[in-house]
C-alpha cells in the first residue's frame, strides 16, 4: 500500500499540522496489569481522536489532484467525521457528513464546530454509509470512505512515532472499527521490520472481525450495538480484513463492563478522559494480564471524545 520514504513523508504533513502526540508509561497501569505499559495518547491531537491522521492526508491529496474540488460526502460515528471537517477547512474542501439517528451529541457539535454540515440518516453507521454514498452521486461530490489507503497512511503516522519513541513492545493492543488503526499499526510494524504482536480488540456486541477471523473470510453481523461506538460497525473491509488476517497475532473481544472498568482505570491511573473505543486496548490488555505479565505492552488510546451524559450514566454507574 505505501513505503517507508511515504510513511515518512505522510508523517511530515501530519506533523506541518499538528505535533507528534505523546506515548508515556504510566506507573499506576503497569501495578495495575503486571506489565510496563505504554500508552499512546492519540486523545491528545486537535480532534482529540487519531483519525484526524487519516483526514488530513486524504485531504491533501484531493486538494492536489482536484484543485475545484466542490465537496466531499462521508459517514461516521464522529471521529473520521471530525477528521474530514478538520482537514477540510485547511484545504478548503466543503465536508458533508451522515450519521445515524441517536449519534453521539458532542461529536455532532464538534463537526459543526470544525465547518462540516451534519446529515442524520439510518440507525447505525452501515446505513449512515449507505446514504452517504448516495448523496456524493445524486450531489456530484466525492465520496470519502472510513477505510482507504490514504486514510491508512496517515494514520500510521502514529504507529511510526509510536514504535520509533518507546522502547522494543512485545505487543500492541489497538481497537477495530473499520480497520485503519490496526492496519496503520501493522504495516508500520512491518515496514520497521520488528516482530510486535498486533492485537486487534473488539466489542462482544459488535465482532464482525473477530468473526471472519475465525471464519477466514468477511462475515457481517445483523447488529453492533455498543456504548463503544467507535467499534459499532457491522460490515468488515474486505482489503482491511486481508491486512488484518495476515498481520494480527489475534483478535479479543471485551464487553461493556470492561471497557468501562478501563475508561475509570485510566481516569484514576492517568487523569486522562477515554472514549469507549480509547479504552478498548487496556481492557483487553487487563483481560489478558496473565498472558502479558512481565513483559512489555502498548496500548492504543485512539480518542477522548465520549459524552457526558453516557460517561455519567455507563462509566459513573458502574464506579464501586
Amino acid at each position: 500500500m505505501f513505503d517507508l520514504a511515504a510513511l515518512e513523508a505522510a508523517a511530515a504533513l501530519v506533523h506541518a499540522h499538528m505535533p507528534p502526540t505523546p506515548q508515556y508509561a504510566w506507573p499506576l497501569l503497569a501495578a495495575r496489569v503486571g506489565c510496563e505499559v505504554w500508552v499512546k495518547h492519540e486523545n491528545h491531537t486537535p480532534t482529540g481522536a487519531f483519525k484526524v491522521r487519516g483526514g488530513l492526508v486524504f485531504m491533501a491529496r484531493l486538494a492536489r489532484e482536484d484543485p475545484g474540488c466542490p465537496g466531499i460526502v462521508s459517514a461516521t460515528r464522529g471521529n473520521h467525521g471530525q477528521s474530514l471537517a478538520f482537514a477540510g477547512a485547511r484545504f478548503g474542501i466543503p465536508v458533508t457528513i451522515v450519521v445515524p439517528h441517536g449519534n453521539s451529541v458532542e461529536k455532532n457539535a464538534a463537526m459543526r464546530g470544525f465547518g462540516a454540515t451534519l446529515v442524520e440518516h439510518g440507525r447505525d453507521f452501515d446505513e449512515a454509509r449507505e446514504h452517504a454514498e448516495a448523496l456524493a452521486r445524486d450531489r456530484h461530490l466525492s465520496f470519502a470512505p472510513s477505510f482507504a489507503p490514504d486514510l491508512v497512511k496517515g494514520v500510521a503516522t502514529y504507529a511510526l512515532e509510536l514504535f520509533r519513541a518507546a522502547p522494543p513492545l512485545d505487543a500492541v493492543y489497538v481497537p477495530i472499527g473499520l480497520g485503519s488503526g490496526i492496519c496503520g499499526l501493522i504495516m508500520a510494524r512491518d515496514l520497521l521490520g520488528l516482530t510486535t504482536e498486533i492485537v486487534g480488540v473488539q466489542s462482544t456486541a459488535a465482532n464482525a472481525y473477530a468473526l471472519s477471523l475465525a471464519a477466514g473470510r468477511v462475515v457481517p453481523t445483523s447488529r453492533a450495538e455498543t456504548r463503544a461506538d467507535g467499534m459499532a460497525t457491522r460490515i468488515p473491509d474486505p482489503q482491511a480484513f486481508e491486512i488484518i488476517r495476515r498481520g494480527a497475532a489475534r483478535i479479543v473481544q471485551v464487553t461493556d463492563d470492561e471497557v468501562a472498568e478501563a475508561i475509570r482505570s485510566y481516569w484514576t491511573d492517568t487523569h486522562n478522559l477515554a472514549e469507549g473505543a480509547g479504552a478498548a486496548s487496556l481492557a483487553a490488555l487487563m483481560q489478558e494480564r496473565d498472558r502479558m505479565r512481565g513483559k512489555r505492552a502498548g496500548v492504543i488510546l485512539c480518542g477522548g471524545n465520549i459524552d457526558l451524559a453516557l460517561f455519567r450514566a455507563w462509566v459513573l454507574a458502574g464506579a464501586a
